[in-house]
């Protein structure tokens, strides 16, 4: 039978894992869809300098996108180059030929991605799942497998870089500076890690999901993010203490105030099947009205496991070009997405970790209780692990459920007070997992 024929721009890490998976399991790959996927077009910036498996022999290699694009022979184009420009630019032009593409773009997606699919319908394929979580099918699970149900939580670790720093300080006791050098040099961090540590990335992901989970069109900006640049070592035994860990979540929940979305290290409990994801892994746990919890978990990043995805949303693809049906499921898994009106963060309420750090007085505590009573807010425990430099002291005082407003006004009146060493760093400690 006669193949579909692909062209593919961008060859790092993704491209690269996906060359492989199309040469070095060819065989199934035809056999699971009954026709060959061929590769005929090639691009990349430094395309002269790479070396290919022999089953590209003769392909058509290039630094130019556009002829990628408009080879006539090309009948899928996949986008792995990432970014929001000349990302854009390739899609648009491959939609206006009425080319099915493939992506791999969590940024571009999270900010255009729907309008690119009102582009692109109903003409043209479109799909996405490499762009979210690398080799978990989440898409296709929020897309597909659970759509039945009504979701009402989902939360998400999405972010290989930063769980791998903080199960790092975890297991060590190292430093966040340490660790992310050392992440750096072994490859899991970028030389500027900013996207990965403030949680940006992680933002454009749950961006992603939430748009496929509750049917609204989200856009990273309207998510609060915090990034995990002040989590330290005395911040797990505390954790440990009260036996949670801490973890950079992305969290999306459904409530009468409409659906709050938020990306920030949280106290989860030990217990729970999220405080198990350690290293570079991502997890995915969604909680639907009817079908209650399922998890979802695998290697968030990575040649191979996001190739495997690209592959796997190229052969699906394929076969609906095959099969020639005027239908195209939605991307974003609703025919039709509203409008999403953001609610503040501040509204959510939950119990909260606070850690400090001081130099040691008379009356601290009594003064850190004031502030929290003036906003109505309960004192759950007080924690001091043994510690000698009293000019530098750490102490938790964790509080009873409060609004996320509440915390953030009685923090602001302890901003005044004259043995903080630093603002105090609040941490939401969630207990609906």
């Amino acid at each position: 039978m006669q193949p579909v024929n692909i062209g593919i721009i961008g060859l790092g890490n993704v491209g690269s894992g996906a060359l492989d998976i199309l040469a070095g399991n060819a065989a199934a790959i035809e056999q699971k869809l009954g026709f060959p996927l061929k590769v005929v077009a090639i691009c990349s910036r430094g395309v002269d300098g790479k070396t290919f498996p022999s089953a590209f022999d003769g392909v058509l290699r290039t630094a130019d996108w556009r002829e990628v694009v408009n080879h006539p022979s090309v009948q899928i184009v996949v986008e792995l180059i990432g970014g929001t420009t000349t990302a854009r630019e390739i899609l648009e032009a491959a939609i206006l030929q009425g080319k099915p593409v493939v992506t791999a773009n969590k940024e571009l997606m999270a900010l255009s991605g729907a309008d690119l699919w009102r582009k692109s319908e109903p003409r043209v394929h479109f799909a996405m799942e490499a762009s979210v979580a690398g080799g978990i099918p989440i898409h296709a699970v929020l897309r597909e497998g659970i759509a039945a149900d009504r979701i009402t939580t989902l939360y998400g670790i999405l972010n290989g870089t930063c769980n791998y720093i903080l199960t790092e300080i975890e297991e060590h006791g190292t430093s966040f500076d340490d660790v992310l050098l050392a992440a750096q040099q072994a490859g899991y961090a970028e030389a500027d890690p900013s996207a990965d540590v403030d949680g940006f990335d992680a933002r454009s992901k749950l961006a992603i999901l939430s748009t496929l989970a509750f049917g609204e069109l989200v856009s990273p900006g309207d998510i609060f993010t915090e990034g995990i640049r002040r989590v330290t070592p005395v911040d797990f035994e505390y954790a440990h203490q009260l036996n949670h860990t801490i973890r950079l979540i992305c969290a999306a929940r459904r409530t009468p105030a409409g659906l709050i979305l938020s990306v920030r290290p949280s106290l989860i409990p030990q217990s729970t099947i999220l405080a198990g994801v350690r290293g570079a892994y991502n997890a995915v746990w969604v909680r639907g009205e009817f079908g209650a919890d399922t998890f979802y978990y695998g290697r968030g990043a990575g040649p191979h496991p996001t190739g495997v995805a690209v592959v796997s949303d190229l052969m699906r693809v394929a076969r609906e070009m095959r099969q020639a049906s005027g239908d195209r499921v939605s991307p974003f898994a609703h025919a039709h997405l509203e409008d999403y009106v953001p609610v503040p963060v501040t509204v959510h309420e939950s119990a909260y970790y606070l850690r400090f750090r001081v130099e040691d007085k008379p009356g601290i505590i009594a003064q850190l209780a004031t502030a929290l009573a003036a906003e109505n807010i309960s004192i759950d425990a007080v924690l001091q692990l043994p510690n000698a430099n009293w000019r530098n002291l750490p102490f938790v005082i964790t509080v009873e459920p409060a609004t996320e407003a509440a915390v953030r006004a009685a923090i602001a009146r302890m901003a005044q007070m004259n043995f903080l060493i630093e603002p105090p760093l609040a941490m939401p400690i969630e207990k609906a997992l």
